[in-house]
């Protein structure tokens, strides 16, 4: 009898976010690849307490991916913005830059190796 191909390695990764102006509600995180980066689903996504500072988001198929993290201070699930600048923080991956806008697939994308990765991210806040 012939065994069925190996399973498809996955990766954990940790995103540690630095800079969070409170520990009030959750942390949101989305590993995303480059069709999902900054969409508002991604296959891979994770969630803790603020007052954690950390996400571990588990079985993930090695490649290249993006995080994008939402510090939801006030809990209602989704990141408010009244006008152009949100009220609560956001984070990508490699700290990549927001200039007059979201950054740039290439600024944040890192390559996950099936051992798993860490992510240390600074969290951004524009009011």
């Amino acid at each position: 009898m012939a065994l069925g191909p190996a399973a498809a390695a996955a990766a954990d990764l940790r995103i540690e976010v630095a800079g969070l102006r409170n520990t009030d509600g959750t942390i949101f995180v989305a590993v995303c690849t480059e069709a999902e980066f900054l969409r508002p689903f991604c296959a891979h996504v994770g969630e803790a307490p603020a007052a954690a500072g950390v996400v571990t988001v588990t079985g993930i198929p090695p490649g290249t991916y993006a995080v994008q993290v939402v510090h939801d201070e006030n809990g209602n699930r989704q990141l408010d913005r009244p006008g152009f600048l949100p009220l609560e923080g956001l984070g990508f991956s490699r700290d990549a830059p927001m200039r007059m806008g979201p950054p740039r697939w290439e600024d944040a994308a890192f390559d996950l190796p099936s051992e798993g990765a860490v992510v240390r991210l600074t969290m951004r806040y524009f009011q």
